[in-house]
């Protein structure tokens, strides 16, 4: 039998969909749950000897953020104990002023980025910039914490807020303007979510200030964002439709053919940083030009597939230097299915 352990966070419905995953092979696997966030987490971790630890890191809290890092760090680093997805696909998660380095340190193109822990150096800033600029809070999905600035003025109050004793402080509470909400009520009702649980969401949403520092980012045009996944040999794509401002959070996508070029882009990036579990964001500018914008090694997912092809879902699979397309639902339970096969199969 196989033992495997899953890190999870102070929210223990993070948990959920890697044990949906592991039941599913009860015959061969017998996992258990540690809480990174407790004070008796590294006695647990010292006796526990699994052949493999899964993550889930938290994307609401920054405090919470770290600490898991923190956690993740010694795990990994210092017991080396195997983990899955990989430090550093777990250290870029969430942590927008982190993946900006990042991406510069491994050139890789982006959006032109600033983090600016100076007020009057980011004040400064705005004398040569072009409007509108993103500003963005370091931890927070599905457009969170993104703000579209059109004005110097509206810059100069966002940065004088941040470094104000106040800090800035993001959208919180339901999103009333993207998604289906007839069947969001009725996985309430149905007892598929609890409601306690979604209160408690929205008061981390609100708990969260970013000050001390900025982040802002050049505005690419754009009517569309590529979400491109690949986790192990298996590739996915489509495109995150622009709803006003932002694509991010929509909850709109467009199934349309993914092009080849793509995906060619997408190996190459993926092996040069050897990150194998990830959603990229990217925008296509100008054409076949791409420029990053998010790396995730967990992402939200609405459909029970992230491809379609010639209106078949399945995924793209690279065979003797050639893209094949298999058809298929590969992405089901919110592709911890898949996550936990690539896994697997890491097990020496």
């Amino acid at each position: 039998m196989l033992k495997i352990t899953i890190l999870g966070n102070e929210d223990k419905n993070e948990n959920v969909l890697w044990i949906k995953s592991l039941e599913k092979h009860r015959e061969r696997i017998e996992y258990d749950v540690i809480d990174l966030t407790k004070s008796d987490w590294f006695k647990k971790i010292e006796h526990c000897k699994s052949d493999l630890y899964l993550t889930k890191p938290p994307g609401l809290n920054s405090i919470s953020k770290q600490l898991y890092d923190e956690r993740i760090w010694i795990i990994n680093k210092i017991l080396k104990f195997p983990i899955y997805p990989s430090f550093e696909e777990v250290l870029v998660y969430e942590n927008k002023r982190l993946l900006s380095c990042f991406l510069a340190g491994n050139n890789i193109s982006c959006p032109k980025t600033s983090v600016f822990y100076f007020k009057d150096e980011a004040l400064e800033f705005l004398n040569n910039c072009q409007y509108p600029i993103v500003g963005k809070f370091s931890i927070g999905a599905s457009g969170y914490g993104i703000k579209i600035i059109n004005t110097q003025k509206r810059a100069e109050d966002y940065i004088k807020t941040a470094f104000s004793s106040k800090g800035l402080t993001r959208k919180w509470g339901p999103n009333f303007n993207y998604g289906n909400w007839g069947k969001r009520i009725g996985r309430y009702l149905k007892g598929e979510r609890k409601l306690s649980d979604k209160i408690k969401t929205y008061s981390l949403q609100k708990a969260e200030t970013q000050k001390g520092f900025v982040i802002l980012q050049e505005f690419i045009p754009h009517d569309f964002e590529w979400r491109c996944v690949r986790i192990g040999d298996s590739y996915f794509a489509h495109k995150k439709m622009k709803k006003g401002d932002k694509t991010s959070g929509t909850l709109m996508k467009n199934y349309d053919n993914p092009p080849l070029y793509l995906f060619d882009f997408v190996k190459e990036l993926t092996e040069r940083i050897d990150f194998k579990s990830v959603a990229i964001d990217l925008f296509e500018y100008p054409e076949r030009n791409f420029l990053i914008n998010e790396i995730q090694c967990f992402f939200g997912q609405s459909d029970p597939y992230q491809m379609k092809v010639d209106d078949k879902p399945g995924r793209y699979i690279i065979s003797e230097k050639k893209w094949i397309f298999e058809e298929g639902y590969f992405c089901t339970n919110e592709c911890f299915d898949l996550r936990l096969d690539h896994a697997l199969s890491l097990i020496k």
